[in-house]
């Protein structure tokens, strides 16, 4: 093992065996929860009105457990912190590093739908997640974001690998943005800034140990009627990546049963109906 002080933010980080220090460093999601949570920290001090104000936790030392290489680049990261305040209680600090990914709800309306129809259809995979055990795991399109993509841009990726759909960056709506502006009447918006800091305008489905963050992404389109039962059954995915995805249409209002197991779902359909009560989507 070895240990080296982060250049930045003055902090003990230990490493095990056979993972360097310019690897942790160039991890992404490894610097992007370092700075978010030190900003978030620095709040305790910065604002009386914060509930740690007369006594902050600071984040003291992180040690580095597992690791796992794409390549010879760190892939995923699992570390412990030690974050506590002056009276010795320390808060949770076991976190799993993997980074941010995307989901996308696709809609689709019959071209002969009249206006204001109710009458969507939501595109969904059902595939293997070895993770949760299953070998038919029914959910949104989703994908890890790279060091260099850009959210939307992964989405529009991975709407054609996994629904062979080429669509461009500019068609899609970020969902999560549109959901963080503040309301009508603006209620709310100083006291969340207070206490989330710089945290990303995502859906977080793990925060307890997960760093994933996931903005979610809509496509809307109308499409021939015809065409609808094409979708159904259809094979797609990057099978030399191990990907086996078979696609499925179902009603929206039927989504949240379909896809009760699956966070992103769940996450996606409520944002949509509180955007399209509120006239945004």
């Amino acid at each position: 093992m070895s240990t080296f002080h982060h250049p930045d933010f003055d902090v003990p980080v230990t490493l095990p065996d056979r993972l360097s220090q310019e690897q942790v460093l160039n991890f992404y999601p490894f610097a992007s929860w370092i700075s978010t949570l030190k900003n978030s920290l620095a709040l305790q001090t910065n604002t009386p009105s914060h509930p740690f104000h007369s006594d902050p936790y600071f984040l003291r030392s992180v040690t580095v457990q597992a690791f796992d290489l794409f390549g010879q680049r760190v892939g995923f990261l699992k570390l412990t912190s030690d974050v506590s305040n002056g009276a010795g209680e320390k808060l949770s600090g076991a976190v799993f590093l993997r980074g941010p990914s995307v989901a996308m709800l696709v809609v689709l309306v019959p071209d002969d739908a009249p206006a204001g129809s109710d009458e969507r259809y939501v595109l969904l995979t059902v595939q293997p997640r070895v993770a949760a055990g299953s070998l038919g795991f029914v959910e949104i399109p989703a994908g890890m974001v790279d060091e260099a993509g850009s959210f939307a841009g992964t989405a529009a990726k991975e709407m054609y690998e996994e629904l062979g759909l080429e669509i461009a960056a500019s068609e899609l709506t970020n969902l999560s943005e549109l959901a963080a502006l503040p309301s009508d009447d603006g209620a709310g918006a100083a006291e969340t800034k207070t206490q989330d800091g710089n945290l990303p305008r995502a859906v977080y489905p793990s925060p307890g140990a997960c760093d994933e963050y996931i903005p979610i992404f809509l496509h809307q389109r109308r499409v021939p009627r015809e065409q609808l039962s094409e979708w159904t059954g259809r094979l797609t995915g990057l099978r030399d990546e191990g990907e086996k995805i078979t696609l499925k249409l179902v009603k929206m209002q039927s989504l949240w049963r379909e896809c009760a197991r699956d966070a992103k779902s769940l996450s996606a359909l409520a944002l949509w109906e509180g955007l399209h009560r509120e006239g945004k989507v």
